[in-house]
């Protein structure tokens, strides 16, 4: 085995609604234990419903842009070069309300959500967005549910 090198122009381009997806890292090189993907936002973006994985972590980098990162009534504008971390359980989302494009590195453990993003993308696009109804169903089938926050 050697090592692997995905080039600027490589991986599988997706969309969920507004939010462009790259995978960098599938799993199939990874025996399954990671997944990584390029999230990009343009601005004024929403994210996805805040949620919780059950089954898998999530890290995410912000390589460029402003963007914000909510776990429960908590929110938190990140800046190049922070690390936000989601573990199992832990409510979170994440959206750029600024006004420049916001780029993310976020990396799956296992690699299991990729199957998500790739579902995503085989949904309708409408001028609305995606259906967050539809969105929660997907989410179930990966071990992740919505949460609302307390008040």
């Amino acid at each position: 085995m050697s090592i692997a090198v995905v080039r600027p122009a490589e991986g599988d381009l997706l969309s969920a609604g507004p939010i462009r997806l790259r995978i960098l890292e599938a799993g199939d090189r990874t025996s399954h234990r990671l997944g990584i993907v390029e999230v990009t936002l343009a601005p004024h973006t929403p994210g996805p419903p805040q949620h919780v994985h059950r089954e898998h972590d999530e890290t995410f980098y912000v390589v460029s842009g402003r963007p914000s990162f909510t776990s429960g009534n908590d929110e938190f504008t990140a800046s190049v070069g922070e690390l936000f971390i989601a573990g199992v359980g832990t409510p979170h989302t994440f959206a750029n309300p600024g006004d420049e494009r916001a780029v993310i590195y976020c990396t799956v453990t296992p690699d299991r959500y990729i199957d998500y993003f790739r579902e995503l993308d085989r949904l309708p696009k409408g001028s609305g967005g995606l259906d967050p109804k539809v969105v929660a169903d997907i989410m179930t089938r990966y071990a992740t549910e919505v949460v609302q926050p307390s008040a």
